[in-house]
């Protein structure tokens, strides 16, 4: 092979990279990133969470975007098109297999962001040239980008929600650390951008399936602030408050400050006493894969796969005085066998091209580990609800936090079967300030066991020799890699109203098109749910005997004794950027009563809550384009059943939950998904016919 000669400048000195030959062959050619090792896990390039901030501790500069051939030889294609002093991360090809798109730190400044370049000529004999992608989000972080149709292109940012530059940046649910509002669209053609998942903690490392969805990795942390309770045990400890936290009255820049750090949703992190008795304390912390359409519809866990499936085992029970509320889930109701650990989860998704709806990730904790773990092999067709997807073991699993044989990330399976990862021989997550040893990329070997493990790596190193006081000198990290090859384009796929709403309006003689036409004009989605009472047979750990007063009850099958709640009202909740710290910019999500829609009064139920109708359905107009959650209360407004996640629906969106808690294989009854046309629906009509068109 020919040995390529590659020179980088850093941020001073220079770099002499050199490609040694003696590596395996690939079908395709592969793109991959460098990076200068790093030494913290706190917020920094390679961490699960706060992983887009472009300073130089966070992201060092001195690496590249490289170019491997099928027969070793190497191209550093920031050099040649002349970005030197650059941090480079998560290329994805296009469709046509002659360009990528990336995500580049060019420079050293302070202030530097990451921003989105596409690279040509790819081929041998050409020059790489690179270029700025056009009418991006200027001044923000813009991540983890890829291709969707047209030409158009998906990516992280932590541009706000709404543009608004003094809710920058959002701060995630967790510590408050700066994080991406959610997954944009840009048409660099035409300019036109738009969120399509608000996601209060995260969004992360996005990739288009072969069935045209749009699967991802979120951070699933909605709870209660945990700097504001630290705030709150110091203020009854006659302390001064850590963090100060306290609430706007309003996202507005010209809102007050309010003396007030109170939070409606959910139930807090310590427990509390309510009508009910006693009510558990609530904390979550896992990273989930999920699914939307490329237009941002139809956002939900991939194949409403949830923790009862993928992460089960003990889970707490919302009411500690209600004895049928159990503490654990029941295993026999689902497939899979292998529970991905919480405070971490599944990360670096790639669809395995030989095996059309099967997927391989990096099971990771959340933090300490620079996202790397086992490998694992997720199952998540469409066809297959959450009862019937796996997860299985590629490598060896983690024993007691240790790896025999070193940590993975970054899965890649080449179109020839053969399985690809970034690995470190260590073991064991370093301690904060150590780093890895290596993190090199390696072509996987399977064994007897049927385990894969570290096989030849793909290049003989990449080494920096800086000669400048703040060099590096060494082997760079190898990551991020893909295959540079032509494919199809997957299917475009369109949210649609389903056949009992559809009957609903036609009988209410109610024109789907402008109904839906309205709703893109105010900003608004329809969502719709028709038996609220009716909720999936493994979810115990929540109320499951339900009833409307005066209407329908589900009862659940196993437990047909146990004590039945009343349910009267659906409320709804938006996050909003309320919550702020002194001395930190940006604001916190918060959940407030839903107070951006256009519903019909409900006098009786709590702030921003429609009533349940008496078949059990609601139906709610409410905003795009911003996260949304809710909980069913009785006729005093106490919660009984509580969402647990965030959904951001979009701009004349109709979207029907068949239940609450949505049926996998059957309900608590043991019945399927309710197939009712929801009275709910039909009330809202006739109110909406009221309204200004």
């Amino acid at each position: 092979m020919r040995i390529a000669v590659l020179r980088c400048l850093p941020l001073a000195g220079a770099f002499l990279f050199t490609a040694v030959a003696a590596a395996p062959v690939t079908p395709y050619p592969i793109l991959f990133v460098t990076q200068v090792p790093l030494h913290t896990d706190v917020a920094a390039r390679l961490s699960a969470f706060g992983n887009h901030m472009g300073g130089v501790t966070q992201a060092p500069r001195g690496g590249g975007l490289m170019l491997r051939y099928p027969d070793g030889t190497l191209r550093n294609l920031t050099r040649e098109a002349g970005f030197d002093d650059a941090a480079v991360r998560e290329p994805a090809v296009h469709p046509g297999g002659e360009r990528a798109v990336f995500s580049m730190l060019a420079g050293a400044a302070p202030n530097a962001v990451w921003q989105l370049y596409e690279v040509r000529g790819l081929a041998k004999g050409q020059r790489a040239s690179i270029a700025r992608v056009a009418r991006q989000p200027a001044g923000y972080n813009n991540v983890a980008p890829l291709y969707a149709s047209g030409d158009a292109m998906l990516f992280a940012s932590d541009r706000p929600r709404d543009g608004a530059a003094h809710l920058y940046p959002q701060l995630d649910e967790y510590e408050a650390t700066p994080t991406v509002t959610g997954i944009w669209r840009l048409d660099p053609a035409s300019g036109a951008l738009r969120i399509l998942n608000h996601a209060p903690s995260g969004a992360f490392t996005p990739i288009l399936d072969s069935y045209g969805r749009v699967l991802f990795t979120r951070w699933d942390h909605l709870q209660q602030d945990q700097l504001a309770e630290r705030d709150r045990d110091a203020s009854r400890n006659g302390v001064a408050p850590p963090f100060r936290s306290f609430n706007y009255a309003a996202e507005d820049a010209r809102a007050p400050k309010l003396d007030s750090r109170a939070e409606p949703f959910p139930e807090s992190r310590s427990g509390s006493t309510g009508p009910y008795g006693a009510v558990s304390g609530f904390i979550t912390n896992f990273f989930t894969i999920w699914s939307m359409n490329e237009d941002g519809s139809n956002e939900e866990t991939l194949n409403h796969v949830g923790q009862h499936e993928l992460a089960f085992g003990f889970l707490t029970p919302s009411f500690r005085d209600d004895p049928n509320l159990s503490n654990h889930t029941v295993d026999t109701h689902h497939a899979n066998r292998l529970a991905i650990r919480r405070e971490g989860g599944l990360f670096h998704l790639r669809e395995d091209p030989r095996r059309r709806g099967s997927y391989i990730a990096t099971a990771a904790r959340e933090s300490g580990s620079f996202t790397t773990g086992p490998l694992v092999r997720l199952s998540g067709a469409p066809a297959l609800n959450g009862d019937q997807m796996t997860v299985t073991a590629l490598t060896a699993m983690d024993a007691g936090d240790a790896m025999a044989g070193g940590r993975f990330r970054n899965p890649l399976p080449l179109s020839n079967g053969v399985l690809v990862a970034s690995h470190t021989s260590a073991e064991r997550a370093p301690e904060e300030g150590a780093g890895l040893p290596d993190l090199r990329l390696r072509v996987l070997a399977r064994g007897s066991d049927g385990k894969y493990r570290a096989g030849a790596p793909l290049t003989a190193g990449i080494r920096a020799d800086g000669t400048g006081p703040q060099s590096y000198r060494g082997v760079l990290w190898e990551l991020d890699a893909v295959e540079v090859r032509p494919r199809l384009s997957p299917p475009r796929r369109a949210a649609a109203f389903e056949a009992p709403e559809r009957a609903v309006l036609a009988e209410e003689r109610v024109s789907e098109a402008a109904l839906r036409d309205w709703l893109v004009r105010r900003d608004l989605a329809l969502v719709v749910t028709r038996d609220q009472t009716s909720r999936d047979r493994a979810d115990l750990q929540q109320p499951f005997n339900l009833r409307v007063p005066g209407g329908v009850k589900t009862v659940s099958k196993a437990m047909p004794g146990g004590k039945v709640y009343d349910i009267a009202h659906f409320q709804l909740f938006q996050g909003d950027q309320l919550r702020a710290y002194p001395g930190r910019a940006g604001r916190r999500v918060i959940a407030q009563p839903l107070h951006d829609g256009a519903n019909p009064p409900n006098p009786q139920g709590p702030a921003g809550s429609v009533r349940i109708a008496a078949d059990g359905s609601t139906a709610a107009f409410v905003p795009a384009r911003r996260a949304l959650t809710w909980q069913t209360t009785d006729r005093a407004g106490t919660p009984v059943v509580r969402e647990r996640n965030w959904i951001t629906f979009q701009a004349g969106e109709m979207r029907t939950c068949a239940s609450c808690h949505g049926t996998n294989t059957a309900n608590q009854a043991g019945l399927g998904a309710p197939s009712n046309k929801p009275q709910a629906l039909r009330e809202l009509l006739k109110y909406w016919k009221t309204l200004p068109k």
